[in-house]
């Protein structure tokens, strides 16, 4: 579990998180929602430890970030290491030594070739198998289908599935919304850095019609297209 009470973030003058208060339970995926800017990688990287922040985050782990892998929307990685010395760094991050790479390797990526040569695509999924690979319990994925291609999205969607299943607890930010309704539990919208809506997974068609009615508005109109 993880459990958040009053986060706030700054930066600068920009409000990123106000007062945001939200519990994650094990054994159940959650979807993190809001334009650009609601504050969803930033809620993301205060639960990762990567920031300072007012409010205080718990677990049932004394030190969360030694359990809990995070898929970030553009991985980095060094110009010469390559992909499979890069999933033994990750192993030896969590003492594990013995991985068996090749076998594990469901992406069929060039694990022999420098990871910083690889594409989008390639490269998120040589971050995600890195994270899953070392046994985490808690997973964040900000935008883990995008720029995949859509047979490694449909082998992400059962892998999400497969961790809900082990009793994992994983937090994914994404723009489609089909699937997150797929995959998740709940949802939660972020505006301007604020919790503003929880939608369980019977509200979740209803959530999506409100959202496109708002997105879209009379702006199809505006454009004028003849």
């Amino acid at each position: 579990m993880i459990k958040i009470e009053k986060l706030s973030k700054q930066y600068g003058q920009i409000q990123a998180l106000r007062d945001v208060n939200i519990t994650f339970e094990k054994g159940k995926v959650y979807g993190i929602i809001g334009e650009n800017g609601a504050g969803k990688t930033t809620l993301f990287r205060c639960i990762a430890g990567l920031e300072k922040y007012d409010g205080q985050i718990t677990s049932d782990f004394k030190n969360l970030k030694n359990h809990l892998g995070f898929l970030m929307t553009e991985p980095f990685f060094f110009s010469k290491i390559t992909g499979i010395e890069y999933l033994r760094l990750l192993g030896n991050a969590r003492n594990i030594k013995a991985l068996n790479i090749q076998e594990n390797n469901v992406f069929d990526l060039p694990l022999s070739q420098y990871a910083a040569t690889y594409s989008t695509g390639m490269k998120k999924k040589l971050a995600l198998t890195a994270i899953l690979l070392q046994g985490n319990a808690f997973f964040i994925l900000d935008e883990p289908f995008n720029g995949v291609d859509i047979e490694s999205n449909i082998l992400i969607v059962e892998i999400i599935r497969t961790l809900k299943a082990l009793g994992k607890t994983v937090l994914i930010a994404s723009h489609i919304f089909s699937t997150l309704a797929e995959t998740c539990d709940e949802m939660h919208l972020l505006k301007k850095g604020e919790l503003i809506n929880t939608v369980v997974k019977e509200g979740f068609g209803k959530l999506e019609h409100e959202m496109r009615d708002v997105t879209i508005g009379n702006r199809i109109e505006k454009l004028n297209i003849t």
